[in-house]
């Protein structure tokens, strides 16, 4: 994927771009007509990171309007606290619901992430709906697997994915966490292979030359992942049967 770099700081095309992580995840930033949008915010221990980034863009935190976050893991919202009020926090409603709850068990907020304060979703989302920034729209896909609040947004005019821990680079996979499903985890992939995808922007490492290859060969590795599953378990009920 062409992309223009500064630092930490990369222009993926007009107006988007990519803060690399330090701490935590990847952040994206999109320009829109009106109003200012991240996905993402990375680990509370990145803030100043990030706030150093968008001063290189001109821009300070109360610039942000929209928050919209992948899903419900520490690395990923441990920042969206640090933010103004004014800016509008999104997420998928099964992941607003436990960041609202304050679930450390499933957010792992409390045990990896001392430097986050609570915060709550303004905005719970559902599969299918549309952010509109003018110049770019966002569309919501809820993509379960690696935990059940799991979302991708896809940008319909330059046909962007940016997919959190859904899928990496090569087509790589994050681990089930507590509240995803391996099977929730194929259907998700499977949903995205119908998608026209020029650029895999992901929550973590290098981004995609092949954006599409490695949507498919994630699909295949979430079979062999299923596949291997269901082997360990019938060994395991195997052995239950005989003692």
């Amino acid at each position: 994927m062409a992309e223009k770099t500064t630092s930490m700081v990369s222009e993926l095309r007009p107006g988007i771009y990519l803060f690399r992580a330090t701490l935590g995840s990847h952040v994206y930033l999109l320009r829109g007509d009106k109003k200012n949008v991240l996905v993402d915010t990375g680990d509370g221990s990145a803030f100043p990171q990030l706030r150093a980034s968008l001063r290189a863009l001109g821009l300070r935190p109360r610039d942000i309007h929209l928050i919209l976050l992948t899903h419900e893991h520490f690395d990923h919202i441990g920042a969206t606290a640090y933010f103004p009020r004014t800016a509008v926090v999104a997420a998928h409603r099964l992941a607003a619901n436990k960041i609202e709850l304050q679930d450390d068990f499933v957010t792992f907020m409390k045990y990896f992430n001392p430097a986050s304060r609570p915060f709550q979703a303004d905005l719970w989302l559902e599969d299918d709906c549309l952010v509109d920034l003018g110049n770019y729209k966002l569309r919501c896909i809820h993509t379960p697997g690696h935990t059940s609040g799991c979302i991708c947004l896809y940008e319909l005019k330059e046909r962007l994915l940016f997919s959190g821990d859904t899928v990496f680079i090569g087509g790589a996979l994050s681990g089930i966490t507590p509240s995803g499903s391996i099977s929730d985890y194929m259907n998700s992939l499977q949903r995205l292979t119908a998608l026209k995808v020029t650029g895999l922007c992901s929550g973590h490492g290098r981004l995609s030359d092949d954006p599409e290859g490695d949507i498919l060969r994630g699909l295949e590795q979430a079979r062999d992942l299923f596949e291997d599953t269901k082997t360990v378990f019938d060994a395991l009920s195997r052995k239950r049967r005989k003692a």
